[in-house]
């Protein structure tokens, strides 16, 4: 079964690169024909010389975002799951508390970021801006999962007098832990976006270091081809996040649970 499945594997991977590389050579061939200049457009050859040339500076502001990027996430996913877990079992703590989770996800990120730099260190404001656009998914999608619970399994654990403990780690956590590792993956691009938009804001007060302050920066020096570049490194971030968190989330659920079982199938 994995032998018939493998061509459909390698066309799935094979077809975007195909299309990211049709992309580029017609983007390469237009701005040569035009001869566009690089202050406009700058050819994609120009955009990898640049990455290359300016990589001591853009490496150590990619590290400074992913570090920002790290830090929310990490908070994000300790205190949705931790506030869904109280929810599940307070429905007063819940009605209490979450209309005003959902005002914080609802409330752009972009507005709170210059509020937040004026009361808070530096650090902890971009981290907590990160933390605010990636908490809802974590928390919805945690608080989904426990509620979902199979009613005949409940009951089981019920009839055999099982603590309030023993049946949110031994029958919750686990039933809800493919909607817990959905709300993961997407918390991380989240915090990434997150990091991003407080670094801009942070850079707009003068204090940036992030990679979102150096496009800013080649923006106003109109150094288009690193801004190019800085923007090529930010979403490879973003894609080796998402695709991180999916791996991990395959390798959790690949043994017991069918949306894993189906892909090996």
């Amino acid at each position: 079964m994995t032998q018939r499945h493998a061509p459909g594997s390698f066309i799935r991977i094979a077809l975007p690169l195909l299309a990211l590389a049709a992309g580029v050579a017609v983007w390469e061939a237009v701005v040569r024909m035009n001869n566009t200049p690089a202050y406009v457009l700058p050819a994609p050859s120009l955009v990898f010389a640049t990455l290359i040339q300016d990589w001591s500076l853009l490496s150590g502001s990619l590290l400074t975002t992913l570090l920002t990027t790290v830090h929310g996430f990490i908070a994000a996913a300790v205190g949705g799951i931790a506030l869904a877990i109280l929810f599940s079992r307070s429905k007063w703590l819940e009605y209490a508390l979450l209309p005003y989770a959902v005002i914080l996800q609802v409330t752009p990120v972009i507005a709170i970021a210059p509020l937040l730099l004026i009361y808070l260190p530096q650090h902890v404001a971009v981290v907590t801006c990160a933390w605010i656009v990636a908490f809802f998914p974590v928390l919805s999608n945690t608080a989904l999962g426990l509620s979902l619970v199979d009613r005949n399994l409940l009951g089981l654990f019920q009839l055999y007098g099982a603590s309030g403990t023993q049946t949110l780690c031994r029958l919750k956590l686990p039933s809800a832990l493919p909607h817990i590792l959905g709300g993961l993956r997407i918390a991380g691009g989240l915090s990434l976006i997150g990091a991003v938009v407080a670094e801009i804001a942070a850079g707009s007060a003068g204090a940036g270091s992030g990679l979102a302050y150096r496009i800013a920066e080649a923006g106003y020096r109109l150094n288009i081809p690193r801004m190019f570049a800085a923007l090529l490194l930010l979403s490879f971030a973003g894609i080796v996040i998402y695709g991180g968190l999916s791996l991990a989330s395959y390798l959790v659920l690949r043994r017991w649970h069918e949306s894993a079982l189906g892909k090996d199938n």
